[in-house]
């Protein structure tokens, strides 16, 4: 069974995104492993969202960040 992010769902088993965690990715968890502040992850699929999205701007890409983080686990309660 294939393992994701809690945090963005990035596929844990590509080595890409594999960090020191166990359900986070690289990009959401510090070097340590702890999952990193809500507001340092929202910027970072806020830019993911516009990588892929040439068109979109900031504050649509922050409300689909918002909208997107609430779906995964790590942030469902917030």
């Amino acid at each position: 069974m294939d393992k994701f992010c809690h945090s963005c769902a990035a596929p844990l088993n590509v080595p890409d995104f594999k960090g020191p965690a166990e359900n986070y990715c690289k990009y959401c968890s510090d070097d340590s492993g702890k999952l990193k502040s809500r507001d340092e992850v929202r910027k970072g699929i806020t830019e993911w969202f516009k990588s892929w999205q040439p068109n979109i701007d900031e504050q649509t890409a922050l409300n689909r960040a918002d909208a997107y983080m609430k779906s995964m686990p790590a942030w469902a309660e917030d």
